[in-house]
């Protein structure tokens, strides 16, 4: 099956970058190189199209309620305007996604899903409705998404392209006639999102372009999130990586009273996860990636979900999940790479930190 292109697709091709599959979708996964992307994004200001990326509306009486029966966190109480990140899970305590659900009315709330989840999520999200008096809207076709990212995000948003947004703090969001403007972020640093019709995001790409902001790709993108100890479903969430197992249990909110998925993720906060997610710097250049093998005495204790030499901080560092027995800080463990063995320490899963405007 061919793969999805996005609203911006032509434009990526014009400027000549590098395409790969993603989520179903042929998306850049750099212009330049990942390291000028980055960096551009860590010290001024880069745009990403994250157009892949799904949206679904819930209106109607139990919005709320649905909500709140299939989101492990707690949408109750809170102001219209707020956004929150969770996850959907199964019974056993297992991720379907990790989303955001932005509450834009008591009974409205927008879920932003991973593209490669989107089919998936949809299936789901439709088949846990029966006996709630909502509406569904699979909205996925009708947005185009920019992220403009970096510590001067919000002079690029108010000034280039005449969106006001300094009022908006932390994962917030507002609607300006058709468009949805928020700030949220997925790379450690200051940034907006914009929700709009395809012609929309179009316009706004190409005033991005000629005032010279740079264009970055997904590559970029992972390295970003990586360094600041995001989460990328597939790698550090998965139907058999719990959010407790992933240090993620602040966005767990077993005080509701009931969620799909709320025994399971109780009994194992509980108990224990039987693995954990950490992060470990290696003593040398070596560079872990997805799949590696982390060992401690001889023995396999566990994997690497995403590695690489972090830009930010020329450290070869990776977040692994590994039995929980070892994943005190400072607990010294190897890597394999290849046919080698690599030393290694685990340490905290941030290894850059955060540049959020609260």
């Amino acid at each position: 099956m061919e793969n999805k292109k996005t609203c911006l697709y032509d434009k990526h091709v014009a400027l000549g970058a590098l395409i790969s599959p993603f989520g179903g979708f042929d998306m850049p996964i750099q212009y330049t190189n990942i390291i000028d992307e980055h960096q551009a994004v860590r010290q001024h200001c880069g745009v990403f199209d994250v157009s892949h990326m799904g949206e679904v509306l819930v209106s109607g009486k139990d919005a709320e309620r649905y909500v709140n029966h299939v989101f492990t966190n707690d949408v109750r109480n809170i102001p219209n305007g707020k956004i929150l990140y969770g996850m959907m899970c199964y019974e056993d305590g297992g991720v379907v996604d990790d989303l955001l659900v932005y509450k834009m009315a008591d009974d409205k709330f927008f879920l932003v899903i991973n593209a490669a989840n989107i089919d998936k999520d949809w299936a789901w999200i439709q088949q846990q409705s029966k006996g709630f008096d909502i509406t569904l809207d699979h909205q996925s076709d009708q947005y185009g998404e920019l992220a403009i990212q970096g510590p001067d995000a919000e002079q690029v948003m108010e000034q280039v392209l005449g969106v006001p947004c300094k009022e908006l703090v932390f994962y917030t969001f507002k609607t300006i006639d058709d468009i949805i403007v928020s700030r949220t972020g997925y790379t450690g640093e200051d940034g907006f999102e914009i929700y709009a019709a395809p012609n929309a995001i179009r316009t706004y790409w190409d005033q991005l372009m000629a005032a010279n902001i740079k264009p970055c790709g997904l590559g970029c993108r992972d390295t970003l999130r990586f360094e600041v100890g995001l989460p990328l479903y597939g790698d550090e969430l998965s139907e058999s990586i719990t959010p407790i197992m992933a240090g993620l249990g602040i966005f767990v909110k077993l005080d509701k009273e009931e969620f799909i998925g709320k025994d399971a993720l109780a009994r194992q906060k509980a108990e224990g996860a039987p693995k954990k997610l950490v992060g470990i710097e290696l003593h040398d250049k070596a560079i872990p990636r997805h799949g590696y093998a982390v060992i401690k005495d001889g023995n396999i204790i566990g994997e690497v979900t995403t590695g690489y030499h972090s830009i930010s901080t020329d450290k070869s560092v990776c977040m692994a999940l590994i039995d929980s027995a070892y994943a005190a800080l400072d607990t010294d463990v190897e890597i394999q790479i290849r046919k080698k063995t690599f030393p290694g320490t685990v340490c905290k899963k941030r290894f850059y930190d955060k540049h959020y405007k609260r």
